[in-house]
């Protein structure tokens, strides 16, 4: 929230310059983000009466000005403002001034005539479109009347429009909503300076006729549990002071007119969102608060018509509803030049409806912040009533007598006690019951002391205190962080070191990235129609009641998701060549909303485009399916699992390729699957052809694996032989290796596939498959005949199996 220094002055007698107090609040209360001066280094800007305007000579849309700036002679500014008059009051930037953006005004010629400055618009003097009254196409700023009479020419207009002031920009954290208010603010800042709070006072003059008679209004307690309107008949709608504009355009508010304006100006000073509404546009005599139809229409001030759910709140009379409630107001009951009759709405909504409707609908307003976080009950028909009040000074209304109120809280103040052992318990320190005492007046909390036990009675203007501890943290932080006492914690040291799961996970890592992928983190949350895409369990992703966006609606029950809208990005920004891993969780839920999801530790990668550049040696090498199961064998390898690994097709997986594609077994236990991602799953996406493969880390984890050792290297020559065979098309060439391991024996030291041939002199349903076998012993050299009954052995297994045929 931005804190005008200046209006913080009417509240407390600060002398302390800006930074030394924005020094303290970042101490003691919330975090001061920013401090600065709207003016900037601008300079020589100044109040200007404009003497006389004629016609350029030579321009159809130029004029001549004489200006009295209080020098002895006028000052001729040539300008093409088109609503520049003469009597006016307006901001000249003189000949050597900086205004916005640090441009430097020089006086020249324009066409010929002589200028010596420049008249400004607000927006040229740093003032931003957001929170300038007039569009900057409406021309120069002109004061009205009424503020110019208070003026004079040559006064520092910098100073008048309220550029000079300090802006404090504070970082409020959720549980001090009280620090939305300048009221808050300044009872902070007085409990800081040990300072009393002079808070704003007003004069209510009402007319004789009854506010009851004119309107009714009604509210359900669990929407709304204070509601009350007041009616304003006979106002002006008009611009407001300068003052006024002033103090809403440095805190970051655009003026709009009187009325609206003195609404935003109690919100920023109770903190206390309000709403005026034109009566003579309501359908009825009465406003009620209710839930709305589902899909009942509402067109917004911002000018879009809106589609509202059953849990939105909105305000409505007779049939129609009219705005949603403590969020922004309806087009069709907007005040305007027009109005000479309004309504004036205080109100405490149900916060987690306010919460619902600004996310649903996008429209997180000032209004919506502070419901969403709370506001004082205590100051609710407050602000109606000064509200009232200041219509009745700025506008020329007639307030008719009374406020009609359908809900009005009752405020039970909560007596919380602490006392000065648990207090120097938690605090490690030495404080005194005097010095308690003297933190709650600080706070102009009331409290009894009985035993050295305070009891206190929290005011309303502060509901984050519900509990001791709370009240422990104001003694903390107003006896001064700075003094409470460091030690060191004590107790017995112990080595740290990574559990068995850190080091696998670690050890994945360090694999994948030596085999040239690249690690990504990706949100954990997706949209509902990649959620279960790729899915290694069953069950379903976990959907949230208030997500952030539509991207992010539920838990991902698959990294592969994640990864492939990271191929995307690289693609649409020309990287073709990418690869990537993933280590994180995914979310399973049985879909028993009363139980928490499972979160199974995954990890994933995928690869797109070359995996080699081209040389003048050799062409660039394409990422393919061996090249990703290579990848995946190598990993597996490393994990050293008793069982053996096999790669079994699987035709059935979505989004996958149903001839590219094998699930990944570790003895009878599914861990993964490998394979090219299906062609319409990537056209989808907009990617290339890409391969990836996902694995379920908690399931490896589990899985027992022989302990890594040194084994002797074999001083006897290995032997070699080759096998060739004649087999089905349709047998996987990882069974028959799985199936020669097994009957290999202990001495067969590896195995390599180095040739599949299908074609002239093989049946059609056939294929020749080249098998090198490597065998070792350890402890002799392995003679012919051995070796020969471990290649019949091997052969025997094969044609048992598979039928294989040895050629």
């Amino acid at each position: 929230m931005k804190v005008s220094v200046n209006w913080l002055r009417d509240y407390l007698p600060i002398e302390l310059p800006a930074a030394q107090l924005s020094e303290k609040i970042s101490r003691t209360a919330v975090e001061v983000e920013g401090l600065y001066q709207p003016k900037g280094n601008m300079k020589k800007i100044v109040i200007a009466k404009v003497l006389s305007v004629v016609p350029h000579p030579d321009s159809d849309h130029m004029v001549i000005t004489q200006l009295d700036a209080g020098e002895d002679e006028p000052i001729q500014v040539v300008t093409g403002a088109p609503n520049v008059a003469e009597g006016q009051m307006v901001v000249l930037a003189k000949h050597g001034s900086v205004i916005g953006d640090n441009k430097k005004i020089r006086k020249g010629k324009l066409r010929g005539e002589q200028s010596n400055g420049m008249l400004a618009a607000l927006q040229e003097i740093g003032f931003d479109d957001k929170i300038a009254p007039k569009d900057f196409e409406d021309g120069i700023w002109v004061f009205n009347d009424v503020d110019a009479a208070n003026l004079t020419p040559g006064e520092d207009a910098l100073k008048v429009l309220g550029l000079d002031d300090d802006v404090l920009e504070t970082g409020i954290t959720p549980n001090r909503a009280d620090l939305f208010s300048m009221n808050g603010t300044a009872w902070e800042v007085a409990a800081i300076l040990s300072e009393e709070p002079t808070l704003p006072t007003f004069e209510l003059n009402e007319v004789d006729e009854k506010t009851s008679d004119v309107i009714s209004a009604t509210a359900p307690a669990e929407l709304a549990s204070k509601y009350g309107v007041r009616v304003v008949k006979n106002v002006t709608v008009k611009d407001s002071p300068l003052w006024l504009q002033r103090r809403l355009w440095t805190m970051g508010i655009r003026p709009i007119s009187n009325i609206v304006d003195i609404t935003n100006y109690m919100l920023l000073m109770y903190g206390q969102p309000m709403h005026a509404f034109d009566l003579n546009a309501l359908p009825a005599a009465e406003v009620h608060v209710r839930r709305a139809a589902d899909k009942e229409q509402i067109k917004t001030l911002d000018g879009v018509e809106r589609e509202a759910s059953a849990e939105d709140i909105v305000i409505a009379s007779g049939d129609e509803a009219l705005m949603f409630a403590g969020v922004m107001g309806g087009e069709s009951t907007e005040v305007t030049e027009q109005t000479t009759d309004i309504v004036l709405e205080g109100a405490i909504f149900d916060p987690k409806s306010i919460r619902h409707t600004a996310r649903d609908q996008n429209l997180h307003s000032e209004a919506s912040m502070r419901f969403e976080r709370g506001v004082n009950v205590e100051d609710t028909f407050t602000a109606l009533d000064h509200a009232a009040a200041l219509v009745a000074e700025l506008a020329g209304g007639q307030v008719t007598t009374g406020r009609v109120v359908a809900q009005d809280f009752a405020y039970d103040a909560p007596v919380v006690s602490v006392s000065v052992d648990h207090v120097n318990h938690v605090l490690g320190t030495t404080i005194t019951s005097a010095e308690i005492a003297t933190v709650f007046d600080r706070l102009f909390f009331d409290y009894e002391v009985n035993d050295n036990v305070f009891s206190v009675t929290v005011p309303a203007r502060r509901w984050d205190i519900t509990i001791a501890a709370d009240l422990i943290e104001e003694i903390a932080r107003l006896y001064g962080y700075d003094n409470l006492p460091t030690t060191l914690p004590t107790g017995d040291t112990t080595p740290g070191k990574l559990t068995a799961q850190q080091r696998l996970v670690r050890a994945s890592r360090h694999a994948l990235e030596g085999l040239g992928l690249n690690q990504a983190i990706s949100y954990v949350l997706t949209t509902p129609e990649k959620a279960n895409r790729f899915a290694l369990h069953d069950g379903q992703p976990v959907q949230l009641d208030y997500p952030m966006s539509q991207d992010r609606q539920q838990t991902r029950s698959s990294l592969l998701t994640s990864l492939l809208d990271d191929v995307a990005y690289n693609k649409a920004r020309k990287q073709t060549d990418v690869a990537l891993y993933e280590q994180g969780r995914v979310f399973v839920s049985d879909g028993d909303l009363t139980k928490r999801p499972q979160e199974i530790e995954h990890l994933a990668g995928v690869i797109t485009g070359n995996v080699t550049e081209r040389t003048w040696a050799e062409k660039a090498q394409a990422a393919d399916f061996f090249t990703m199961k290579g990848i995946v064998e190598q990993l597996l390898t490393n994990y050293g699992f008793v069982d053996d690994v096999a790669f079994v097709a699987n035709t059935t997986r979505e989004d996958m390729h149903p001839g590219r594609t094998a699930d990944i077994y570790v003895g009878n236990t599914l861990i993964g699957f490998v394979g090219q991602i299906h062609p319409l799953t990537a056209k989808e996406y907009r990617i290339n052809e890409t391969f990836g493969f996902e694995l379920d880390l908690s399931a490896i984890i589990a899985l027992d694996k022989v302990e890594g050792r040194y084994e002797t290297i074999s001083r006897y020559p290995a032997v070699s032989r080759d096998l060739a065979i004649l087999v089905s098309r349709n047998v996987p060439a990882a069974q028959i290796e799985l199936a020669i391991k097994q009957a290999g024996g202990k001495n067969l030291h590896d195995i390599v596939i180095f040739d599949v041939y299908t074609g002239e002199n093989v049946p059609s349903d056939m294929k020749s498959i080249a098998v090198g076998l490597t065998f070792v012993n350890a402890e002799q050299t392995m003679l012919d005949d051995e070796t020969n009954q471990k290649v019949d052995h091997i052969a025997g297994a094969l044609a048992e199996q598979f039928g294989a045929e040895i050629r």
